[in-house]
Order: C-alpha cells, then sequence, then structure tokens
C-alpha cells in the first residue's frame, strides 16, 4: 500500500486522544475523520491533532463516519456498552477495526460479534494494551520459552487509582461497563490466557465496593461497581491463576506486578519501571541466584500514553496487520473470551460462589486447552 493509512475515529475522550497521540508517532497512518456526540469532546480531538496535511472530517454520529468511503480502517474507542451497535454497524463495511477493550460489555454481543468478525477478510482487533507492555511481552514470552519450567502458578496485581472521571459518568454503573471485573481486569484476564496458553473453566471471586464512590450520586443513584477483588482462575491445563485488584492503592510503588511460578523458577515483571526479576529454585540453604533487568521504554514513546508504551507497540503491530506483513494478534475471539471470565467474576462476586465456565454463552467452545 504506497498510500498512508486512513482511519476514522469513533469516541476522542481520555482513550480516544490517548489513541491520537500514539496513531500520530505511525507515519503509515493519517487521521482522516472523527466522531463523537459530546462537543467537548470533539474539541479535544481537533486540538489534539492539530493541523494536518488532510482535510478531516467531523462527525456527531459514529454511522455517518462509518459511511465515508475515503477511510481504510476505524477505532473504536466509544462507552462500553456503544460497542456493540457500533460494530453492527463496522462489520459489515469492510473497514480494518480495531475496537477498544472490552469488545463489548455483555457477554452474549461479545460472542455474537466474535463470530461475525471470524467471517471477514479484513483485520479485527481488540485493544489489550497490557499486551503489548515492553515488560509485559518479555515476561509472557521468557513463560513461553520455557524459563520458569513448567508453568503451575501465575498471579497478576493491579494496585491503582480510581477510575476516572468519564463524560456522562458512564463508568460508574455495571449496566454501561459490564462491571469492573469486565471493564477493566478484562486486560488481565487475557494476559492469563496468553500467558498460560489455555482456557479458563472456572473462576471464584471475592470482590465489593467497599472505599471508593460510597459518596457519589447520580441522578439520585449510586454506583455499584467493585473497587477490591480477588479472582481464582482455573485452567483446562491445570495451571492457576490469581488477579488481586484494588483501586484506592494509588500510592504503591508498581501499579501492575505479574508472577509465574514453574517447576524450575519464578519471574515477575514490575510495572513500572519495567523491572523483570528471575529467581530460580535452589537447594535449601543455598545462596539465592536472583538476577535482575529493566525493559526500557523510549521516552517518546512513554510520553505519548499512559499504559507504559503499550498503546503504540499495539498500533505498531496493528499497521504490520494492516498491510499484510503481520498476524492478528487480538482476535475478536480473544475479546470475547476475556469478557466471559470477567462475567464470571462478576456473577460469582456477586452470588459469593464458583462459576463454571459452561454457565455463560458458548458452553463448551468455552473451555479447553489451546495452542496459542
Amino acid at each position: 500500500m504506497s498510500k498512508k493509512v486512513r482511519i476514522g475515529l469513533i469516541g476522542t475522550g481520555m482513550m480516544g486522544l490517548e489513541h491520537i497521540r500514539n496513531i500520530k508517532l505511525i507515519p503509515e497512518f493519517e487521521i482522516a475523520a472523527y466522531a463523537d456526540p459530546t462537543a467537548q469532546s470533539r474539541d479535544w480531538a481537533k486540538g489534539m491533532i492539530g493541523e494536518s496535511p488532510v482535510s478531516i472530517a467531523e462527525y456527531t454520529d459514529p454511522r455517518d463516519l462509518l459511511k465515508d468511503r475515503s477511510l481504510d480502517a476505524v477505532l473504536i474507542a466509544s462507552p462500553n456498552h456503544t460497542h456493540a451497535d457500533i460494530l453492527d454497524h463496522a462489520l459489515p463495511t469492510g473497514l480494518h477495526i480495531l475496537c477498544e477493550k472490552p469488545v463489548c460489555s455483555q457477554v452474549d454481543d461479545a460472542e455474537r460479534i466474535a463470530a461475525a468478525a471470524a467471517q471477514r477478510e479484513s483485520v479485527f482487533w481488540v485493544g489489550m494494551e497490557y499486551r503489548f507492555m515492553p515488560p509485559a511481552t518479555r515476561f509472557v514470552g521468557d513463560v513461553h520459552g520455557g524459563r520458569v519450567g513448567r508453568l503451575v502458578m501465575m498471579s497478576i496485581r493491579e494496585h491503582r487509582f480510581p477510575f476516572l472521571n468519564k463524560v456522562g459518568d458512564w463508568n460508574r454503573f455495571s449496566r454501561n461497563t459490564g462491571g469492573t471485573m469486565v471493564e477493566k481486569c478484562c486486560h488481565f484476564f487475557d494476559l492469563m490466557r496468553l500467558t498460560v496458553q489455555s482456557e479458563a473453566v472456572r473462576v471464584y471471586c471475592s470482590g465489593a465496593m467497599d472505599v471508593n464512590h460510597l459518596d457519589e450520586s447520580y441522578g439520585g443513584e449510586r454506583p455499584d461497581i467493585i473497587d477490591n477483588s480477588y479472582t481464582i482462575v482455573d485452567f483446562a491445563n491445570g495451571v492457576r491463576a490469581m488477579l488481586d485488584l484494588s483501586m484506592f492503592a494509588e500510592g504503591s510503588a508498581s501499579q501492575e506486578e505479574c508472577v509465574a511460578v514453574g517447576d524450575k523458577a519464578k519471574l515477575e515483571v514490575m510495572i513500572p519501571p519495567g523491572e523483570l526479576i528471575f529467581s530460580p529454585r535452589i537447594p535449601l540453604g543455598a545462596p539465592k541466584q536472583v538476577t535482575r533487568e529493566t525493559i526500557s521504554v523510549d521516552p517518546t514513546i512513554l510520553a505519548a500514553g499512559s499504559h507504559f508504551g503499550a498503546t503504540y507497540y499495539q498500533w505498531a503491530a496493528f499497521r504490520d496487520a494492516v498491510l499484510g506483513n503481520g498476524p492478528v494478534q487480538v482476535t475478536a475471539e480473544d475479546g470475547w473470551r476475556a469478557v466471559a471470565i470477567g462475567a464470571a467474576a462478576e456473577i460469582s462476586a456477586k452470588e459469593k460462589r464458583v462459576v463454571d465456565m459452561t454457565e455463560l454463552s458458548g458452553k463448551s467452545r468455552l473451555t479447553g486447552s489451546r495452542a496459542l
């Protein structure tokens, strides 16, 4: 493809602006249109895009943008609960699609979209940025390469700040987000699947809204989103994984920590600062042989987003897929399966029980091991 890939943006709020900053770093791309029903968000986009050598179309309705035949690809970064309807209109266009996580807020919609996307020739990519944080990418590669031996246990800790304020306060209610375990944590369930190389068979989550949003009210309605939880996921190949989430721990030294323990060694990664810690097993009483390595990220790329460089590297991989130079690394099925685990965790937390993945839509298709 000699001409630049013309991209339309649907949703130009907080995450949409991060995507704009990173798209501008990819020379093969040009932003050609954006759509958002909120005037302030459109103004943010216009200011972030700045001067452009091409005219940029502005729309209030995403469906109008999707009719723009000059476009090659579209980013969907609108609120979670709008994804299903937008995708129903986007899939028939033939445009290459990058849809922010979660692919849909409800499992049935996510499964339906995954089935439709599998029939397309154009790229369909789900925005699971955490896969593309360079330290996390290295962590997964080392586990797959056998550095810890046979993987037995995996854990992820995210101790972070509360949910930010979004346009219209849509992210304060589970009916819009799918719930915290879908909206926020699908990233981590995706990372678990990627690392473990198997499918979830059962989920147990203990979680609640204990600290954040207790004094908030929107139209007389109180938020209902989990702000802390422990989630255990059993995988078909016998590996067990755990997610430790706190959204009132903004003073933590590292926001994300991933740990893989195998029969030969333990591997940890801390983000930030991107430190990889390797601890092989030793005879009892022998000196420890811990090694540490920092995975660096270009400062310009770090400054373009809040995901430790991941948004840029994801767009670079998406570019390669669009141009035929690389595979689709995060499929609609990946997005659906991550949503399903998150939905199971939401059910588990509310009903205080273990949830078998066959209870969700897709039944047997949601379980079973497979190679990635």
